[in-house]
C-alpha cells in the first residue's frame, strides 16, 4: 500500500498525528519516499525505542561531505556531538555533561526563576502577550547564554543565529535557509573561537572554561569546543522555547486539566511530562543503519535511511492507555521525547526545569488566560512541533 506524505499542507502541521496513526496501522516500520531520502519511518513506540538504543543505526550529519556549496555549515555540523557515533560522542558528551546535570541544572533555579518573573513583569500590565517572543524565547535564550558564558550583550546576536540555524538541521530545509545558515556558520565559529582565546586567559564559571578541561588525551579542539556551544545555543533554544508554549496551548485547549494544575501546583512536573509526551517538541529524529538489522518482521538494509517519528511513538496505544487523551496525571508516562541511548538529550533536565518555572509562573500570575486568536499556526518545520505565535490576553 502506498500512501502521500502531507508535509508542506497546514492540516499535517497542525495535527500529524492521524497521519502517523495511518502508517502505524500498516506497520510500525513502513518504508517510503516521503523525504528527500527514501527510508523507513517508525511510529511504534518498542521499535523506536529498541532502535534508539542500538549501536548498529548510526546517526549522520544532515548534510552530507560533498556539500561543497554549504562546506562552512557542513564542517561545524560534522562537529557537533548530536552528529558523532562512539568513540567522539563520548568523548564530547562527557565534558558537556558536567553543565547539565539535574545537580547543576538545580543550581540554575534561582536564575531561571529571577529572570521567568522579570519577563512576565514587563507584559503585566499590558494584559496580553505573545508567549514566544515576549517570554519562552527571550528566557530560553538568556539561560542558555548564561550557562554557555555569552555576555549580556551578545545575547541578542545568538538568539538570532540559533533561530536561523535550527531551519539548517530540520528535513524541510530550503536552498535559501541552508546559503544563510552557511553565511552564519561562518560567524558564529568564529565568534566563539574569539570567546574561547579569552577563557583561555581568563578561565570563568561557565560552560566554555568547563569545555577547555579535561585530560590533554580527552580535550576537545578550539572547533569542537566552538562547534558544541553552537549546538547547545539552537538546542537550549529550541526545545525549551517550544516545550514552553505547546504546554502552555495544551492547557489552554483542555481547561479543566489547566484548572486541576492551577489548584495543584504540585502536579506540574508530572504536567510537563504530559505535554512531553502529548506534543513532543522534536517530532522526530533520523538514523543509518551500519549492517542489515531485523526489526520487527523487517529488513533495514545497510546504508538505508530510519526515519523514527518520536510524537508517533509517545502516542502508540501499545504503551499508552487513551494515548490521543491529554491527562496532566498520566503515570507511568515513559515517552520517547528527550530519546534513549547515548544520545539521550544533554539538555533534558534544564529543559523540564525551565518548563516547570515558567508554566507554573504564568498560571499563577496570569489569571484568566485566555488564548487571543481562534486560530493557531505551526512553523513549517517537520522535525520539530513549532509554533508560530501563541498570542494570549489575561485578566
Amino acid at each position: 500500500m502506498t500512501i502521500a506524505f502531507p508535509t508542506a499542507s497546514s492540516e499535517f502541521l497542525k495535527n500529524p498525528y492521524p497521519f502517523y496513526e495511518t502508517l502505524r496501522a500498516i506497520h510500525p516500520i513502513y518504508k517510503g519516499s516521503f523525504l528527500k531520502c527514501p527510508g523507513w519511518y517508525v511510529t511504534g513506540y518498542e521499535e523506536t525505542a529498541a532502535i534508539l538504543k542500538d549501536a548498529r543505526f548510526k546517526v549522520r550529519t544532515p548534510l552530507p561531505e560533498a556539500s561543497t556549496k554549504y562546506q562552512d555549515l557542513q564542517h561545524v555540523q560534522s562537529q557537533m556531538m548530536l552528529f558523532q557515533n562512539q568513540p567522539d560522542h563520548r568523548r564530547l558528551r562527557t565534558l558537556a555533561s558536567g553543565a547539565f546535570t539535574p545537580r547543576m541544572a538545580e543550581s540554575y533555579r534561582p536564575y531561571i526563576d529571577e529572570t521567568v518573573h522579570h519577563l512576565l513583569d514587563r507584559v503585566q500590565g499590558e494584559k496580553k502577550m505573545e508567549v514566544i517572543s515576549d517570554f519562552a524565547f527571550p528566557l530560553a535564550s538568556f539561560v542558555i547564554a548564561n550557562i554557555i558564558g555569552v555576555p549580556k550583550e551578545d545575547r541578542e546576536q545568538l538568539k538570532e543565529w540559533a533561530a536561523s540555524l535550527i531551519q539548517t538541521i530540520d528535513f524541510t530545509r530550503s536552498r535559501k535557509a541552508l546559503t544563510e545558515g552557511n553565511h552564519i556558520a561562518v560567524q558564529a565559529m568564529a565568534y566563539f573561537r574569539e570567546l574561547i582565546q579569552k577563557r583561555k586567559r581568563h578561565p570563568q564559571q561557565d560552560m566554555i572554561s568547563m569545555l577547555l578541561k579535561g585530560k590533554e588525551r580527552d580535550k576537545l579542539t578550539e572547533e569542537e569546543a566552538a562547534s558544541t556551544c553552537i549546538l547547545l545555543a539552537i538546542a537550549g533554544h529550541e526545545t525549551t522555547v517550544n516545550l514552553i508554549s505547546n504546554s502552555i496551548l495544551c492547557l489552554l485547549q483542555h481547561p479543566e486539566q489547566l484548572l486541576k494544575l492551577k489548584e495543584n501546583p504540585d502536579l506540574i512536573g508530572s504536567a510537563i511530562e504530559e505535554c512531553l509526551r502529548y506534543e513532543s517538541p522534536t517530532q522526530m529524529t533520523a538514523r543509518v543503519a551500519s549492517e542489515d538489522i531485523d526489526i520487527s518482521g523487517v529488513t533495514i538494509r545497510q546504508g538505508e535511511q530510519v526515519y523514527l517519528l518520536l510524537g508517533a511513538a509517545n502516542r502508540d496505544p501499545n504503551r499508552f492507555t487513551n494515548p490521543d487523551v491529554f491527562d496532566l496525571t498520566r503515570n507511568p508516562n515513559s515517552h520517547l521525547s528527550f530519546g534513549q541511548g547515548h544520545h539521550v538529550c544533554l539538555g533534558s533536565s534544564l529543559a523540564r526545569l525551565e518548563a516547570q518555572i515558567a508554566v507554573n509562573a504564568i498560571l499563577q500570575r496570569m489569571t484568566g488566560l485566555k488564548h487571543a486568536d481562534s486560530e493557531w499556526r505551526y512553523r513549517p518545520l517537520f522535525g520539530f512541533r513549532a509554533l508560530e505565535e501563541l498570542p494570549v490576553t489575561f485578566e
